[in-house]
């Protein structure tokens, strides 16, 4: 994956807050000249944080969707829909600090399951995790935020699917991996 430079993740930023104040505060709508790199499909995640707590994250692991258009949708998204918090209310918008991560598409750990935590590499890393009629999704970022080792991260990550620690473990169990650009607002 082609990483954004400096100014593209300005302009992704600038897309997600846009986005934000557009939804929530009803401002008007100002277009945003893009490069072509926003009309790439790529996964890409959103997330919102409040006095440096979590506040909202949602977004696409796959490249389903032209990289402008899923930032946008991604933080309207984690301000509206993310099932663990309220609405991000009118007020709340100048408190927020918005990240986006830029996904690599995912690929399948090709190791025996019993290896699968030595392939994961924390801080690089993010892991989907597929078991029976259930999906987990931790981002690159999250294992090294909090200090846990890899086996640690894929045991959080099954929780995450509602799967018990250590079923990634079995063969059945299907783990994948990607890698996120991360583009962190500085407020």
């Amino acid at each position: 994956m082609v990483e954004l430079t400096e100014n593209e993740g300005e302009l992704a930023l600038l897309l997600a807050r846009r986005a934000l104040e557009t939804t929530i505060a009803l401002a008007p709508e100002e277009p945003v000249i893009l490069p072509p790199v926003f009309s790439e499909n790529r996964g890409v995640f959103v997330t919102l944080k409040k006095n440096g707590e979590l506040r909202g994250c949602i977004g696409y692991p796959y490249p389903l969707y032209p990289l402008g258009q899923a930032i946008r949708a991604a933080a309207v998204a984690a301000a509206t829909e993310d099932p663990r918090f309220p609405p991000v209310s009118p007020g709340e918008l100048g408190a927020l600090t918005i990240e986006v991560t830029v996904l690599t598409p995912p690929e399948k750990l090709s190791c025996a399951a019993c290896d699968r935590d030595r392939a994961i590499e924390v801080g690089r890393h993010g892991i989907i995790i597929t078991g029976p009629g259930c999906q987990g999704l931790l981002l690159p970022q999250v294992a090294a935020e909090y200090g846990w080792d890899s086996a640690t991260f894929l045991d959080h990550t099954c929780m995450k699917a509602g799967l018990p620690p250590g079923y990634w473990r079995r063969e059945e169990t299907e783990v994948m991996v990607f890698e996120g650009q991360i583009i962190t607002e500085q407020r």
